[in-house]
């Protein structure tokens, strides 16, 4: 006897219910929309702790600016994700689930890292608008987008960009690498689509040169 409880009806032996796992999500759809919500919110955190490292100088204003961009990319895919009839705006979001990132909130109402100004030919613009262009094309390739109209005008503007940054090397791997696929789609048709051989070798090229880029902004 344990405080007038018989000790057969407090071990575990007859308590099965102990040993059930308890489940967030009733079925696959609910799951996936917790799973949305929680990208989003570490994609905000994130951005909120990156906005703090820039304050304090941890990170220099070209990996900041890579960084951000990526960000802010990757913020509008998840926010797509969970917006609907329960979110409306992000806003909204932050106050339901009790998300303080005040920094994070100004950088995405301006949409574009602080070190960016509005002279287009800015060489933090260029830092950002490489890795956006990077992040689309690699997106649409995962999404089995693979037609050639699809993929080669942002490929086309990645390579334009990439030429405008001056402190970039001509010889830079990953310039030869995204100018040698660029080559390949121009010279196909506009309905001609990339098969699952090139889609998997173009997402690692482009991917090898995402990495590169990344370690010379690091090096630079």
């Amino acid at each position: 006897m344990f405080h007038g409880i018989p000790a057969s009806n407090i071990t575990s032996g007859n308590r099965p219910e102990l040993y059930e796992e308890v489940k967030l999500y009733k079925n696959a759809r609910e799951r996936e929309k917790y799973d949305n919500m929680a990208e989003l919110f570490a994609v905000v955190k994130t951005l909120q702790a990156l906005e703090k490292a820039y304050i304090r100088d941890c990170v220099t204003p070209n990996e900041y600016t890579a960084a951000c961009s990526r960000l802010l990319v990757q913020y509008k895919a998840a926010f797509r994700q969970v917006q609907g009839s329960d979110v409306s705006a992000i806003d909204e979001f932050c106050r339901r689930y009790r998300l303080d990132c005040p920094l994070a909130m100004e950088r995405i109402k301006q949409d574009r890292p602080i070190t960016i100004k509005d002279d287009k030919g800015n060489l933090n613009r260029c830092i950002a608008d490489i890795v956006s262009l990077f992040i689309t094309v690699m997106d649409k390739l995962r999404l089995e987008i693979r037609a050639m109209d699809e993929i080669q005008p942002d490929l086309r503007e990645l390579m334009e960009t990439m030429n405008r940054m001056s402190n970039l090397p001509q010889d830079f791997e990953g310039k030869q690498r995204v100018s040698q696929w660029l080559q390949t789609l121009t010279a196909m048709s506009a309905s001609d689509e990339l098969d699952d051989s090139q889609v998997r070798q173009m997402l690692f090229d482009l991917e090898s040169a995402y990495n590169s880029f990344n370690r010379f902004l690091h090096a630079s």
